[in-house]
C-alpha cells in the first residue's frame, strides 16, 4: 500500500520540493490511486497512495493533523487500526478519517515512540513534529514494507524504494564492496544498513529511527523473538504446539482480511498458500478469489502446478483463476521486473511474481500469500543437518563451538560462492580481505536467544534472508502492478509461537512437520503430502536463446566496461558454457552475474 518519499533539512535551509516530488513520481506503481506533496520549515513530504482502507479524499496522505501540529506519510496496514482508534476515541482524540493511517499519527502523539509495540501489521513511516523540529522513522518487524535513506552533510533523504533515492539526483552511485560480496556469496541477500550502492542505506526491520531538530540520531530495536524453549511450556504435547499454531494462523489470516476493498489470495497449491485459503473459508468466507500462474514446458521441465492448486479450488469452492504465460512474454516481462526491482533480485521467482501481479491486479487490490512458511517452520533442506549437529556436539559443547561448526554445514548448504573464488570473480578494486558474509552469519549465530543450532539458523533465515530475498521480491512484484500483498506467516505473533516450538516437530514429516499437522484439520492431506514445489520459470532455469543475448549484452554493455565490477576471463569462461556453473541452491552463476549489470544499467546507475 503506497510509496513515500521526503526530505528533511537539520542545516536551516528550505528542503528540495521538487527533489521529493520526483522521488514520489518515481513510485507511481505503488500508488495509482493519488498523489500528493506537502512542505513546511526543514521538511517535503511526498506520496503516492494505493487506497485500501477510507477510500475517501480524507485518507490521503501526506497527513496533516493541525490540532498535533504533526505530519505522516505511511505505507503498509494496520490491521487493529480499529481497536487502537476506539482506545483513542476513549481518550479524547477526534478523527477526520476512517484510515488506519491516522490512527498511527494520533497513536503516536498519544502513546509516544513505543507506539509501534501495540501495531499488528506492516508498516513503514515518517513522521515530523511541527513544534519540536523532530523527525521519526520506523519499520515493520518483519521489514514487509522497505524504508531507504541517504544522507549527504546535513541532507537526509528517504523513500520507499532505491530507485526513487537514485531519481533524486547526488547520491553516491559507487558500488558498496560489503554489499557486493553479499550478493555474490550470500545468495544475494544484502542484509540492512547496507545496499548494492555506497550512498543508499535501509533501516532494518524492527527498527525506529528518532532525528532531533539538532541533528541527534537515535535506533531503537523495538521487537526480537525468542528461539529458545519456554520452561512454562515444558510439559506441552505434541497436540498442544499444534492447536498454538493452528490458532495463531487463524488470527493472522484472519487480521488480514481488514479492507474496503476484496481480499484475494495467491494459490500455488502447495502448503502454505493453500492452508490460507482453507482458513479463509473455515472462517466462513465463501467465493474467494484465488490465483495460480503456470508457464510453458521448457527442457522437459513443467512449468505449472494447476493439478494441485486445482484441489483446493474445487475443496473450497473458489472463484479461481489459472493464469498461464505464453512464453512470449517472458522476455518483455523480464526487463519490466527488472526495472521494478528496488535491489537486484537474482531469484526467477521475481519475473513469476511480476506478470502475475499484472494479472491479479486486473481483479482485486489486495491478496494474501503463503510467502515465508519455510523459513519460520523448517521447510528447506539445510535445516536438518543442523540438528544433528545439535546431536552429534551434544549439550557439553560451548556455544562458540556449536555456532562455528553450524555455520560451516549452513555455508556449505546455502552460500553461492566461497571466499576464496571472489578473486577469480571480481576485479582488485571491489575484492575484500575479510569474508564478510560468513562473518555475518557468525555473528548473527553466536548471539543470545537461538538455543540450537537449528534454531540459530531459523532466526537469520527468518530476521534476515526472509527479509532481503523473498519478502522485498514479493513487495517489489505485487506493488509495480498496485497490488498488495498480505503474508500471514509473517504475522509476529506467529513467529512468537513458532520460535518456540521444539526443532525436532518442525522439522518432522522433511519439514514444517508441526504446521502439516496443524493443517491437516484444515485442507486436504493430498496437498500437504505433496513433493516440495516452487515457482517453476524453466524458460529463466536454462539460459539460452535471446535470454542468454540479454546477459551476454549487458555484460559487455559499455556501462559494464567502465564499471569494471567483474573480471573478463571469468566472465567469458561462464558465458562459454552458461548452463554449467551452478551454486548450492542450484542458481546459475552467469545470470547472477548479468542480472546485477542488468539492474545497474535499467535504473540508470552510472559508474
Amino acid at each position: 500500500m503506497c510509496g513515500f518519499s521526503g526530505e528533511l533539512r537539520l542545516d536551516g535551509t528550505t528542503p528540495d520540493i521538487g527533489a521529493v516530488a520526483r522521488m514520489a513520481a518515481e513510485m507511481s506503481d505503488r500508488g495509482p490511486d493519488g498523489q500528493g506533496v506537502w512542505s513546511a520549515g526543514p521538511i517535503a513530504l511526498g506520496h503516492r497512495r494505493l487506497a485500501i482502507i477510507d477510500l475517501s479524499s480524507c485518507g490521503n496522505q501526506p497527513m496533516h493533523d493541525p490540532d498535533l501540529g504533526s505530519t505522516i506519510v505511511f505505507n503498509g496496514c494496520i490491521y487493529n487500526y480499529r481497536q487502537l482508534r476506539e482506545e483513542l476515541v476513549e481518550s479524547g482524540y477526534r478523527f477526520f478519517s476512517t484510515s488506519d493511517t491516522e490512527v498511527a499519527l494520533k497513536a503516536y502523539h498519544a502513546w509516544g515512540d513505543r507506539f509501534v509495540d501495540r501495531l499488528q501489521g506492516m508498516f513503514a513511516f515518517a513522521i515530523h513534529e511541527r513544534d519540536s523540529g523532530r523527525t521519526f522513522l520506523g519499520r515493520d518487524r518483519f521489514g514487509i514494507k522497505p524504508l531507504y535513506y541517504s544522507w549527504a552533510g546535513t541532507r537526509l533523504r528517504f523513500a520507499s524504494s532505491l530507485p526513487a533515492l537514485v531519481s533524486a539526483g547526488d547520491v553516491d552511485t559507487s558500488i558498496d564492496r560489503v554489499a557486493l560480496h553479499h550478493y555474490l556469496s550470500f545468495h544475494s541477500v544484502v542484509p540492512a544498513p547496507h545496499t548494492i550502492l555506497q550512498g543508499v542505506r535501509k533501516l532494518p526491520p524492527a527498527t525506529i529511527r528518532a532525528i532531533e531538530a539538532d541533528g541527534t540520531v537515535s535506533d531503537t530495536e523495538f521487537w526480537r523473538p525468542d528461539f529458545t524453549r519456554d520452561p512454562q511450556r515444558a510439559d506441552w504435547s505434541e497436540r498442544d504446539w499444534e492447536d498454538a499454531v493452528l490458532q495463531a494462523m487463524r488470527d493472522a489470516v484472519e487480521w488480514r482480511t481488514v479492507a474496503d476493498v476484496p481480499v484475494g489470495v495467491l494459490l500455488s497449491g502447495g502448503l502454505d498458500s493453500s492452508m490460507v485459503v482453507g482458513l479463509l473459508a473455515e472462517a466462513g468466507q465463501r467465493g474467494i478469489n484465488t490465483f495460480s500462474i503456470g508457464f510453458e514446458t521448457v527442457g522437459g521441465e513443467e512449468g505449472d502446478e494447476f493439478k494441485y492448486s486445482d484441489v483446493i479450488a474445487r475443496e473450497f469452492e473458489t472463484d479461481h483463476h489459472r493464469i498461464r504465460i505464453d512464453t512470449s512474454r517472458m522476455l518483455p516481462a523480464l526487463h519490466e521486473a527488472v526495472g521494478a526491482m528496488a535491489e537486484p533480485m537474482v531469484s526467477h521467482d521475481a519475473v513469476a511474481f511480476y506478470l502475475l501481479s499484472q494479472e491479479v491486479a486486473k481483479h482485486v487490490k489486495v491478496v494474501q500469500s503463503g510467502q515465508g512458511a519455510d523459513e519460520v517452520f523448517a521447510g528447506y533442506h539445510w535445516y536438518p543437518p543442523m540438528q544433528a549437529l545439535t546431536e552429534e556436539l551434544g549439550p557439553g559443547a560451548s556455544r562458540e563451538e556449536l555456532a562455528r561448526r553450524a555455520v560451516d554445514r549452513y555455508q556449505a548448504a546455502f552460500f553461492d560462492r566461497p571466499h576464496a573464488e571472489m578473486a577469480e570473480v571480481l576485479r582488485p578494486e571491489h575484492r575484500l580481505e575479510e569474508d564478510v558474509s560468513r562473518a555475518f552469519v557468525e555473528r548473527h549465530f553466536l548471539a543470545d536467544g537461538a538455543e540450537t543450532a537449528t534454531d540459530m539458523a531459523l532466526r537469520l533465515d527468518s530476521q534476515i534472508m526472509l527479509v532481503d530475498d523473498p519478502v522485498k521480491r514479493v513487495d517489489n512484484m505485487t506493488m509495480a502492478a498496485g497490488l498488495e500483498a498480505r503474508v500471514p506467516f509473517l504475522d509476529h505473533e506467529v513467529l512468537q509461537v513458532a520460535a518456540r516450538v521444539p526443532p525436532e516437530l518442525k522439522l518432522a514429516q522433511e519439514g514444517k512437520g508441526v504446521l502439516k499437522e496443524a493443517a491437516r484439520r484444515v485442507i486436504p492431506s493430498a496437498v500437504i503430502d505433496r513433493p516440495k514445489g516452487y515457482f517453476p520459470v524453466p524458460a529463466l532455469k536454462y539460459l539460452e536463446g535471446p535470454y542468454l543475448d540479454l546477459v551476454h549484452d549487458a555484460l559487455h554493455a559499455p556501462e559494464a566496461r567502465e564499471r569494471g565490477l567483474f573480471e573478463p576471463a571469468y566472465v567469458e569462461r561462464l558465458l562459454a558454457d552458461p548452463n554449467e556453473e551452478l551454486t548450492a541452491l542450484r542458481g546459475n552463476k552467469l545470470w547472477q552475474l548479468g542480472l546485477l549489470e542488468l539492474w545497474l544499467q535499467s535504473h540508470d546507475v552510472r559508474p
